[in-house]
């Protein structure tokens, strides 16, 4: 699949997604490939080595990424880091100060990263911002005003050796502007979708919606309601939920599903 908007510039690729149309396998989990104007870079690196496998298959060259971004410190998008280290000799990836903090699903899953890879000297902590270089910068809002209330939906993290609700404090997203364009990353968008929305109005939103757990029903199509209010355009995928997806297209035009193996020109 092929998606174009205006004058193609920028290119990405879907290392893995839960889904695939097409020969690659895909996993529960999000990476992204993207090749700009003036750079490449990664975007999350799903559960496994998949994402390094596929990006082979595809004649995608890692070692060619400036560097990495990690979206939050969930297995799911951080579980390659290792073998990222591995393919690429140079590039630094860029997380949260808070990502390698302890998380669960529930009180006895861990879905956090592995602890082991946090002294590579190859990781750049990010506190509230930091712009990784010019057009790109990574947010994390700390102390922002929320619009609307985001739920945990049973997802934990540990402090002071308790178990918690997650207040997501581990979540950043990248914000790039090309062509004119603000086009915002975000792994899965655990803070709430409309309050993203709502603090940095992009052009283009690439990532989950969070929304897999939501019932199809006033609620998910009044999200869907406040969304369609802001004029971008969103590609969505992994933690939106399939049945949540349909539901959502059936009322917003400018939604579009993205797989593994997937192309979109921006």
């Amino acid at each position: 699949m092929s998606l174009k908007e205006g004058k193609a510039r920028m290119k990405i690729t879907v290392l893995v997604e839960n889904t695939s149309t097409g020969t690659l396998p895909s996993e529960h989990g999000l990476s992204l490939f993207v090749e700009g104007k003036d750079c490449r870079f990664l975007f999350d690196m799903g559960q496994t080595d998949l994402f390094a496998r596929n990006a082979n298959t595809l004649g995608l060259d890692l070692n060619t990424a400036d560097f990495a971004v990690l979206s939050h410190g969930h297995y799911d998008h951080g579980g390659g880091i290792g073998a990222f280290l591995e393919k690429n000799h140079h590039a630094r990836i860029y997380m949260s100060r808070h990502a390698f903090e302890p998380h669960y699903n529930g009180t006895e899953k861990y879905i956090g990263l592995d602890p082991r890879l946090q002294a590579s000297d190859r990781i750049k902590y990010v506190d509230e911002q930091e712009e990784i270089r010019p057009g790109f910068t990574l947010l994390n809002p700390l102390h922002a005003k929320k619009f609307r209330n985001s739920e945990p939906c049973g997802l934990n993290m540990m402090e002071d050796g308790e178990i918690k609700s997650d207040d997501f404090r581990h979540e950043q997203y990248l914000l790039v502007e090309e062509n004119g364009k603000r086009i915002l990353f975000s792994g899965c968008s655990h803070r709430g979708i409309l309050n993203i929305m709502h603090w940095f109005h992009p052009d283009v939103l690439i990532g989950g919606l969070h929304l897999s757990k939501f019932p199809l029903d006033e609620s998910l199509a009044s999200c869907a309601a406040a969304l369609n209010a802001f004029p971008g355009t969103y590609y969505t995928c992994h933690c939106t939920g399939i049945d949540q997806y349909h539901f959502l297209k059936e009322r917003m035009e400018r939604l579009n599903y993205i797989h593994t193996g997937d192309t979109i020109l921006i």
